[in-house]
């Protein structure tokens, strides 16, 4: 059996196993945007980093900040510990920046209205972070790329449609254009623009062309996304169309179409428009697109395309499914989109061409070896914060970067971050858990359970993200990553059991468990403990007595654990007859139904601070206690632990005793060794007899949240 024990890092984990067949990424620093804030600004305010470039040296980092209206900049000369450089105005909304030497080429959005467009292309010294020149564009630029020689920019003029009017059908005029620039010596020739024409091409309005994203070869060909009118361009480096091709239709089976609280794959989607949104060049002949898809269920994959239009390959539900399977499945978007791939860039790294795609709504990017084009292999898929937008190789320096756009930054949710990965011999740090050949779907896990059999397995459960189809899953924790290896699915009168948020979970001893559903009556779902046998059918349920309903907040029961046959559950937060600073730990005799409790002092932080989970080893009752914040705001995860010897629970109708605490392990120093941001909801722990400690983050469904599980083990002294 393997085990994370006195894990300070996952790397350092990594390491020190086998090497991989073949180099691999592992996230090594993230960098919150609101760090390029000056001295007095507010920090609460919206940031973002969307699409990115990297300085020809490889030690900065440039993104576009469309919120604050600036381009961020950060020093990744060492690219461990990056270090902000600031931000820069830019007069207006930037777009994409391209870099070549000492200068910065930036497309900015300065249009009045979706009917007057406008736009510039503003030079940037990267000495003196000085705007020294501007071309006005003559509309709405979205997408800009620079040749591989230097001396060529292009710049693709959306005039984006006004999506309020007519659900954002086209045409919606005016039509969009490609201009093209010569660069010499850092100087754009703004008298020189050349603009290419895309009207009259496409079968879905032509008349109104939207170009979404370019890219150029290294023959100085362009490849354009005309994503809204799913179609392709290519434009010779003359300047002239070359070719163009509808984007097509895909099939996709075995996926999930409804919004409904499960994760399925018996839906099937027919003739979906691919709508591309990002490109790249593959080679000298293929290229690549990111397939956004439109709203009727999206397309969901990406294709690699010859440039005569033929398509070489397309991953149809790969990435619906890969997605699935590591627990970034974004359920909430099963309607629309699904993972809703945007973003894709190709690099060679040594010999090896990579192809890099990005799950916006997943909140995960995609590695592909493309040494063949027709049979891309997926080699591994990397954590980032949410809403990956922009992709940065770095193939120099074995470096990779990530923009990602969503900024939760109210109550102390998740800031838009850059993260940064490394390529080396180390095995891959994530995922830390996936699902196994034929288990689909998981997410929200929220509790865990040592088996009563079998040291190396676990037993977890989903919360109400997933309450149409509320699951115990089984979990080999002796493999790296983690196996989810069984789901089962909780039942009533042999139905889904619906209207359950489970929050913990407890073996019996003879084959079932005893579980804890949270509750939440303002959206009708009742706080309960149950009993289910092996298969997942429920045998006992118990409801809260009046005198605690009477008190009740929605939240509820967070974790739940047997103790000489007795229950003893954890209510996260305090409740209306609690003292401020207390909450409750609750005692239920199955046998008799009679409730009891204790208080439980909790210590005091930022936001709220709250009780996620409890479990019994030895001589004590182990908990977790942690406040809600994220990233840098977080201050408090940790596992405590009472003697049950003070566990000496008073009837409900009189005063509860008070316990003591003690704190076993801050929690942070863990959730800092994936160098993302610290995540929030530590939720599930379980102990082994030996003593080994096994956590888990709860991902919120990748719900407003990266999507994110770790799952690691250490020993108690």
């Amino acid at each position: 059996m393997i085990r994370r024990t006195t894990l300070t890092s996952a790397l350092a984990i990594a390491a020190a196993l086998p090497a991989f067949a073949e180099p691999t990424f592992n996230r090594i620093a993230s960098f919150a945007t609101a760090e390029n804030m000056a001295e007095g600004e507010d920090r609460a305010r919206e940031t973002s980093a969307e699409i990115m470039a990297v300085t020809e040296d490889g030690n900065r980092l440039i993104y576009s900040d469309s919120p604050l209206g600036v381009i961020g900049m950060i020093d990744i000369s060492d690219a461990r510990a990056p270090k902000p450089l600031g931000n820069i105005p830019m007069e207006g909304e930037p777009t994409t920046t391209v870099v070549k030497g000492d200068m910065a080429f930036v497309g900015v959005n300065t249009s009045a209205s979706f009917t007057e467009p406008s736009g510039v292309l503003r030079s940037v010294d990267l000495t003196s972070n000085d705007v020294v020149a501007s071309c006005d564009l003559g509309g709405q630029p979205d997408s800009v790329a620079i040749s591989p020689a230097g001396d060529m920019i292009a710049v693709a003029i959306e005039n984006e449609r006004d999506e309020d009017i007519n659900d954002g059908a086209l045409p919606q005029m005016p039509a969009g254009f490609v201009v093209r620039l010569p660069v010499t010596d850092g100087t754009v020739d703004c008298a020189a623009m050349q603009v290419v024409e895309l009207t009259g091409l496409a079968d879905i309005a032509p008349e109104d062309p939207e170009p979404e994203f370019l890219s150029f070869n290294e023959a100085g060909e362009l490849v354009v996304t005309l994503q809204e009118n799913n179609h392709l361009v290519v434009i010779g480096a003359d300047g002239a169309v070359s070719a163009d091709f509808s984007a097509g239709t895909v099939d996709l089976d075995a996926i999930d179409t409804e919004k409904d609280g499960k994760i399925e794959q018996g839906g099937s989607l027919a003739a979906v428009p691919r709508e591309p949104d990002a490109v790249a060049w593959v080679d000298a002949d293929h290229f690549v697109t990111a397939n956004e898809g439109d709203w009727n269920g999206g397309s969901r994959g990406f294709t690699i395309w010859n440039k005569d239009g033929s398509v070489v390959f397309d991953s149809g539900n790969m990435l619906d499914h890969e997605l699935m399977r590591i627990g970034h499945y974004p359920e909430g978007r099963s309607g629309k989109k699904g993972g809703e791939p945007e973003a894709v860039i190709t690099a060679r790294y040594g010999e090896q061409p990579l192809i890099f795609v990005a799950s916006e709504r997943g909140s995960i990017v995609f590695v592909f070896d493309a040494t063949d084009p027709t049979a891309p292999k997926l080699l591994q898929s990397l954590p980032s914060g949410i809403g990956p937008e922009g992709l940065v190789a770095i193939p120099g320096r074995n470096l990779f970067a990530t923009a990602n756009e969503t900024d939760l930054g109210e109550d102390g949710a998740a800031r838009a971050h850059v993260m940064i990965y490394e390529r080396s011999e180390a095995a891959p740090a994530y995922p830390t858990i996936a699902a196994a050949e034929g288990v689909i779907g998981w997410g929200a896990l929220s509790g865990l359970a040592p088996d009563a059999a079998n040291p190396a397995t676990l037993h977890a459960v989903s919360d109400s993200v997933y309450s149409a189809a509320p699951a115990i899953y089984t979990i080999d924790a002796s493999s790296l990553p983690a196996q989810i290896t069984a789901k089962t699915i909780i039942t009533r009168d042999g139905s889904p059991a619906e209207k359950l948020d489970l929050e913990g979970i407890a073996t019996d001893g003879a084959g079932g468990f005893w579980l804890a559903s949270e509750g939440n009556s303002e959206k009708e779902v009742p706080h309960a403990v149950l009993h289910v046998d092996a298969s997942g059918a429920i045998t006992q349920e118990f409801g809260l007595p009046d005198a605690l309903m009477a008190q009740e907040k929605r939240f509820g029961f967070e974790g739940i654990a047997l103790i000489d046959g007795k229950l003893w559950l954890a209510v996260q937060r305090e409740w209306g007859d609690d003292p401020e600073g207390q909450v409750k730990l609750l005692q239920l005799d199955p046998a008799s139904g009679e409730w009891a409790g204790v208080r439980y002092p909790l210590d005091k932080g930022e936001g709220w601070v709250g009780l996620s989970e409890l479990a019994v080893h030895g001589d004590h009752l182990y908990l977790i206690e942690r406040d809600n914040l994220i990233g840098d705001a977080a201050k408090l995860k940790a596992v405590t632990r009472v003697a049950l010897a003070d566990l000496n629970p008073a009837p409900l109708d009189g005063e509860l005793p008070l316990v003591s605490k003690e704190t076993v392990r801050d929690l942070i120093p863990d959730l800092k060794g994936w160098n993302g941001y610290v995540q929030d909801k530590v939720e599930g722990m379980a102990i082994t007899e030996d003593g080994t400690v096994w956590m888990v983050t709860d991902n919120d469904g990748v719900d407003d949240a990266s999507g994110e599980t770790f799952f690691w083990s250490f020993k108690l002294d």
